[in-house]
């Protein structure tokens, strides 16, 4: 039997959609301007990130490159945590019609991110999609720290939190 990949892939954004929406609700937007360290971005700033992130599977299958010199990336503003789901909720819908458009056959295809010269990913259109999915986990994950230093109790990702724990 031939595994469907862009059905697995379907299935892991739902997966992982439900878990950062959880995280992303959860961004308390009086502490926006807070960040733990000086090298650290803002809560806001990884917020916003990280609810965008979605949509990279449309820059995946839409597009064969990103160059962030061309100016054509920009990120979006958003002023509380309601604009915050917003953005997620439209993210996600975008990054699900494009995984839902791509043809199999595509998914070997060249693909880049870079800044003129300097190439950060040299990939095909799935291992962009695989690194968007990473992104995901590793800035939820630093979501995840960044509540719990402004003592916010966090929802479990694949298991129960230790905040749920003690329930």
């Amino acid at each position: 039997m031939k595994m469907d990949i862009i059905k697995e892939l379907l299935t892991e954004l739902e997966t992982e959609g439900a878990i950062t929406r959880k995280m992303l609700a959860l961004v308390p937007e009086d502490r926006f301007d807070w960040a733990p360290h000086s090298k650290s971005m803002t809560l806001k700033q990884l917020a916003t990130h990280l609810a965008e992130i979605p949509s990279w599977y449309a820059l995946a299958v839409d597009q064969d490159e990103l160059d962030f010199n061309e100016g054509a990336y920009q990120p979006t503003s958003i002023a509380n945590t309601t604009e915050l789901l917003a953005l997620f909720e439209k993210s996600y819908q975008a990054g699900k019609a494009a995984l839902q458009r791509l043809p199999e056959a595509a998914l070997d295809k060249p693909w880049v991110m870079r800044g003129g010269d300097a190439v950060y990913l040299d990939t095909t259109k799935y291992g962009m999609v695989r690194h968007a999915f990473a992104q995901t986990i590793h800035h939820r994950a630093q979501l995840g720290v960044f509540l719990r230093l402004l003592d916010i109790p966090i929802p479990g990702s694949y298991g129960p939190s230790a905040d749920e724990m003690e329930q």
